[in-house]
């Protein structure tokens, strides 16, 4: 009797030590499995700076989270990426805001062109914009941060060393550089970026806006010959990296405040990446023969003069909206000649 009681007591413990061991709540946490999307070239400095911020999260948290990288617009492309990222296709999206105009409406502030120079100042900015203005437009994901690059050039087929020259030119664009490109006497051709290379190889463009980190990240040396770096314009491209808002809310709190703490350090590494890009882009385009035209006081105060409408749109369109587009204006235009 004594060695049923006995036997009955040691199959008891195996039973509750096989349940302890194997259950996932009371045994070894789950790792948690998240994708993370952009429409960037795997082998684009900006890319490797993102990775590398999904790789400190999973070294912070001991392996308790991981993130495939999904780049090049595999997973989703630039203009579907932050929609995506809503619905779920992806649970992290390097988004590029430009590209889906009116979706953001008061944060179209960054596509104006403001005088932009460096991508370390655009990073800031943009950051201690959304600090105090908490736009409501981001509401449906949860902000990791924002980035913006150095400053946007026309790379083109022939050279343009004056407003006139842009006449008649058809030039790749997106979102706001649209307005930017027709402002100055060219003719805008909505397209991703990842169609420009083609585009320009097959004539159906001549020109494209775009970082001079283009010249190399997406091959437009190769099929370009000039690009003018426009001071009385000066603008640049502002970015988000953004995670689902379900994903976000299942996280364990230790593991938020993980990544929060991440975040503040990236955003320094995503905004030096952009400026180092950006003096690469140049280095290679010229290396490759291409002219890197700057124009000349008179020629930038005439671009200048072209674009200044925008602004003056951008408060208006704001205004119908019942968004504080003066103050956003304000807030940057002032913030940014501190800055650089």
């Amino acid at each position: 009797m004594k060695n049923v009681k006995c036997n009955t007591l040691v199959i008891g413990i195996l039973v509750v030590g096989i349940f302890l061991f194997s259950s996932p709540s009371l045994g070894q946490e789950k790792q948690i499995e998240l994708t993370f999307s952009t429409h960037m070239p795997a082998q684009h400095l900006t890319t490797q700076v993102a990775k590398s911020w999904t790789e400190e999260i999973e070294k912070r948290t001991n392996g308790r989270v991981k993130m495939t990288v999904f780049p090049g617009g595999t997973l989703l492309k630039a203009d579907k990426c932050y929609d995506g990222v809503v619905r779920g296709i992806a649970d992290v999206g390097w988004v590029v805001l430009g590209v889906t105009k009116g979706r953001f409406p008061l944060t179209e502030v960054f596509d104006l062109p403001l005088g932009f120079k460096s991508g370390m100042s655009a990073t800031i900015l943009i950051n201690e914009y959304y600090a105090k203005f908490k736009p409501k437009e981001f509401d449906e994901t949860q902000v990791m941060f924002f980035h913006g690059l150095a400053r946007m050039g026309i790379h083109s087929k022939k050279a343009i060393r004056r407003v006139e020259d842009f006449k008649g030119l058809k030039v790749r664009t997106t979102g706001s550089t649209a307005r930017v490109a027709s402002s100055l006497g060219g003719i805008p051709v909505g397209m991703p970026v990842n169609e420009a290379y083609d585009a320009l190889a097959r004539g159906v463009v001549d020109a494209t806006v775009g970082g001079f980190d283009a010249l190399k990240g997406f091959r437009w040396a190769e099929v370009t010959k000039y690009s003018a770096d426009i001071d009385g314009v000066g603008c640049t491209a502002a970015f988000g990296l953004f995670m689902n808002k379900g994903k976000w809310n299942a996280l364990p709190p230790d593991i938020q405040k993980i990544i929060e703490d991440v975040n503040k350090e990236w955003i320094v590494k995503q905004g030096t990446a952009w400026d180092d890009v950006d003096k690469n882009g140049k280095a290679f385009g010229l290396k490759s023969g291409n002219e890197i035209i700057s124009f000349s006081k008179e020629e930038n105060d005439k671009a200048a003069k072209a674009v200044k409408p925008m602004l003056d749109d951008y408060l208006q369109y704001t205004r119908k909206l019942g968004l504080p587009g003066d103050e956003a204006l304000k807030f940057c235009a002032d913030r940014l000649k501190e800055l650089q």
